[in-house]
């Protein structure tokens, strides 16, 4: 509320309390607006009428107009204007780009998921998103101008002014390529945030931690990183860096940050070397791929297949001392396991819940695969720009449309 107020100037708090109460109540009166907002009648009816004229709320047609009315005179009815603008959501991951346009509330315009050259230089990946995000701001037929927020995810620690510190590979600049500076001139909000935070707030929005207020959501596909919820609150550290997952690099029986498809595919291979996986086996011959594909270990582990679940228990282990760390580290009731492998990552979370207790003194928390899917972090990025345009764009336009007017 205090950046809504914020926003629409000093002496503005009641229109700000109205505006915030239309955010979720969908069509509304007057009577409850007062009644949500603890304002006057005369007050809330004066509010509603201060956006009415910055073209921020619309009135409907009243009851007996819609031919939902009876007897007596209907009250007028308000709603958010339909058309205050759009926001856009970005997933720019390594090797992946997810560009969402949609509406301030609840409706998707355009959604697209692309593959990204992970050996781009930074600058050409600059360029990728950018024309990405301009290809589908023009297929939502809006224009530069309808735009009141963009969030972009990237795979590395932002801070508050979404830069990216400097990697010793150069790998964080390059999945961050000055986002936020190129982004400066196509609307007033632009926040780019870590992948992961992103993934946290998905989970707390609409995801396997709903209602829960001390979370982590581990993305867990490719690297490992998490975005940390304490007391409802998502972490974020002086660089952005909460939640990092360098520090697996260090951790005896874990070794790496790399993700659980890498994970799956070591374990399988060195199974197959050792001989506790014969190489003739269905699953021992995967071993001779390029690259083993997680989901066929992870559908045979579900079916029962002894290779399979060989290889899933020895990851089991190595993601219960993952979450071992973020126990002792941050004492969540919830690590939630996040990203395209969790559709079928029972398996390996059946066999990391056996051995997890042991791995810390607190009590265990509770490990969960998300629903959410390879959308994970595209999906906390457009909560995260609805929410910056709930917080800070509207409430800057309709003070620019009640000065154009005054």
């Amino acid at each position: 509320m205090a950046e809504v107020s914020a926003g629409l100037g000093t002496g503005r708090a009641s229109v700000a309390a109205v505006l915030d109460f239309a955010w979720t109540a969908g069509e509304f009166t007057a009577t409850e607006a007062m009644a949500g907002t603890s304002l006057t009648r005369s007050t809330t009816i004066d509010a509603i009428d201060t956006l009415l004229g910055a073209d921020v709320l619309r009135e409907l047609p009243n009851a007996r107009a819609a031919g939902a009315y009876r007897s007596g005179r209907p009250a007028r009815r308000f709603a958010l204007a339909p058309d205050l603008g759009v926001v856009i959501g970005v997933d720019a991951g390594d090797s992946h780009l997810t560009v969402t346009v949609a509406d301030v509330l609840d409706r998707t315009l355009v959604h697209h998921r692309t593959a990204l050259d992970s050996s781009q230089s930074a600058r050409a990946r600059r360029d990728t998103i950018l024309g990405q995000m301009t290809r589908a701001l023009e297929e939502a037929d809006a224009v530069r101008d309808d735009i009141l927020a963009i969030c972009v995810g990237v795979a590395a620690p932002v801070n508050r002014n979404g830069i990216s510190p400097p990697h010793p590979d150069g790998f964080w600049e390059r999945t961050n390529p000055g986002l936020a500076a190129a982004l400066s001139d196509w609307t007033r909000v632009v926040e780019v945030k870590n992948d992961a935070q992103l993934a946290a707030i998905a989970e707390g929005s609409s995801g396997a931690a709903i209602g829960c207020r001390d979370y982590v959501a581990l993305l867990a596909s490719e690297r490992f990183g998490g975005g940390v919820v304490v007391d409802g609150h998502v972490l974020h550290g002086a660089h952005g860096g909460v939640g990092e997952g360098v520090v697996f690099d260090h951790i005896i029986g874990v070794g790496s940050a790399v993700g659980l498809r890498y994970a799956l595919q070591d374990q399988v291979r060195a199974a197959v070397d050792s001989g506790e996986i014969a190489h003739d086996t269905a699953i021992g011959r995967l071993a001779d791929a390029e690259q083993v594909d997680p989901r066929i270990v992870l559908m045979a582990a579900a079916s029962g297949d002894p290779d399979a679940l060989l290889a899933t228990a020895r990851v089991g282990e190595t993601l219960a001392r993952i979450v071992g760390v973020l126990g002792s580290m941050y004492d969540p009731a919830r690590v939630v396991v996040c990203g395209a492998v969790a559709e079928s990552i029972e398996p390996v979370l059946a066999a990391a819940r056996e051995v997890l207790p042991a791995q810390l003194h607190l009590p265990a928390p509770e490990i969960l695969a998300s629903s959410l899917g390879a959308e994970v972090v595209s999906i906390g990025a457009v909560a995260t720009a609805r929410r910056a345009a709930r917080e800070r764009a509207v409430p800057l336009l309709a003070e620019r449309r009640l000065a154009a007017r005054a």
